[in-house]
């Protein structure tokens, strides 16, 4: 069979692979899925790519698949981890994070201030694939992200750099990484001045460095060959197709929980009233991603997050039995049924760490209120993505309950009963921020029919 696109999803447990056809033209069609374990630890990611290919070709009853064009999207080998260092935690190393953050990385170690020796030692037992400098407002600090550059340059650390601080250091910086074989970047300053964050261009660099330095997974360069446009990693394409989604239907927020993290992304500007009580400025667009929930290789997190005895109760299952045969992709009813509360408590817990809160604070002109973190108040839908949240049974009961958490009117979240449910029910969001790159009209199109807004 003649497939116009495919698009590749190697993530971290599960290959999968999108097919869609008249890609260039006002009807483009999701035409089927396919998916298989991702084989990294078989050596190869071909191998599971392979796998989800013939998945799709049985899917579709065909013999075989046969493509014009495919992009690809990887979070395989432990995604794209990268250490952030700026000047004050609540200024710059907060932009340099939600900078990293939206374009898909996982954030393993962030810095404020001069850089020690200790610091230097734990960002090389890391070992990030990509590392953010910054510091300093434009034409303000200089000597913190010079020192630290210094000391990263001379640390033997390998990892491309990516300097987004203060502009007056651009000769400087460039001139220290010169001779080291650590590769440079400098974009703009992700604070450039108080209150204001400048985090797109960072993105942008940031996946631009991903595609060339960081796709390491074994086999990984072949897919490389096999693909037309930047290889970005999965959250980031997330990010992408939740920003094009909030051009055509307004503020809206994005869950994904996926087998070894869970993610939010919320695309809002908040409310003018909460902006006046806001201690620190968030992001526009904002991605969190919470390493300790997943439904598979984090299952165990979330089951001692939510207590094993309390588990065998509520559910009247074994947990110790149930987690003997556990699959990424559950298969008996004991399973299924873990995997969704499993799934309720990491929507849950990852929403209310996403969403900022209302504070009260004591002063001596008596009790103000305060707000901190991100603004989600005025947001109007929240849309599922991910294998668990378009797959499982029970996932309208779970979003719902995800969406009404707000009891107690203290989180800067909706109200219960106020936020619109959209699912992903093609599963292709991920598909569709990368195809976007290209083809933003078919994307959004394709989108709106998966959720069901056409």
């Amino acid at each position: 069979m003649k497939i116009d696109v495919l698009v590749y999803e190697i993530g971290s447990t599960t290959t999968l692979v999108n097919a869609f056809n008249g890609i260039d033209t006002e009807s483009p069609r999701f035409i089927g899925q396919g998916q298989a374990p991702t084989s990294v630890l078989e050596g190869d990611v071909r191998i599971g790519l392979k796998a989800a290919i013939d998945d799709l070709a049985r899917n579709l009853g065909v013999d075989g698949i046969e493509y014009c064009i495919a992009f690809a999207t990887s979070s395989a080998a432990g995604g794209l981890r990268m250490t952030v260092h700026g000047l004050v935690y609540d200024m710059t190393v907060k932009a340099a994070r939600a900078a990293a953050l939206g374009a898909g990385a996982i954030i393993k170690h962030a810095t404020a201030g001069i850089m020690s020796d200790y610091d230097i030692e734990d960002v090389k037992a890391i070992n990030p694939n990509l590392i953010l400098l910054a510091g300093g407002t434009d034409y303000g600090e200089r000597e913190t992200a010079i020192e630290n550059a210094k000391k990263i340059a001379n640390s033997g650390l390998k990892a491309p750099v990516i300097y987004g601080g203060n502009i007056q250091n651009h000769h400087l910086i460039k001139a220290i990484f010169e001779g080291t074989g650590i590769p440079l970047y400098i974009t703009e300053n992700v604070y450039p001045k108080l209150d204001l964050l400048n985090i797109e261009p960072a993105r942008k660099i940031i996946h631009k460095v991903f595609e060339e330095h960081i796709v390491k997974a074994a086999g990984m360069e072949h897919v490389r060959d096999m693909v037309a446009g930047n290889i970005i990693p999965t959250p980031g394409a997330v990010m992408e197709a939740a920003q094009l989604l909030y051009n055509e239907i307004g503020d809206l927020a994005v869950i994904d929980i996926g087998g070894a993290t869970t993610d939010v992304h919320s695309v809002t500007a908040g409310s003018d009233e909460i902006a006046t009580i806001q201690t620190v400025p968030e992001p526009f667009a904002k991605r969190t991603v919470e390493g300790d929930l997943g439904m598979f290789v984090n299952a165990h997190n979330v089951i001692d997050m939510i207590g094993k005895e309390k588990l065998e109760k509520e559910l009247g299952l074994d947990i110790d039995a149930v987690m003997e045969n556990y699959k990424p992709i559950p298969e008996s009813p004991e399973q299924f049924k873990l995997t969704q509360r499993l799934c309720l408590a990491a929507g849950i817990t990852s929403v209310q760490r996403h969403a900022g809160a209302l504070r009260y604070i004591y002063t001596p002109r008596g009790r103000q209120t305060i707000a901190e973190g991100k603004d989600l108040t005025k947001l109007k839908y929240l849309v599922a993505t991910g294998g668990a949240l378009t797959r499982l049974p029970e996932r309208q009961s779970i979003m719902r309950k995800i969406a009404d958490i707000n009891d107690n009117g203290m989180m800067l979240y909706p109200k219960p009963t106020v936020l619109k449910l959209l699912y992903d029910n093609d599963y292709i969001m991920a598909s569709l921020g990368v195809l976007s790159k290209q083809y933003p009209e078919a994307a959004l199109r394709l989108m709106k029919r998966s959720l069901g807004i056409e």
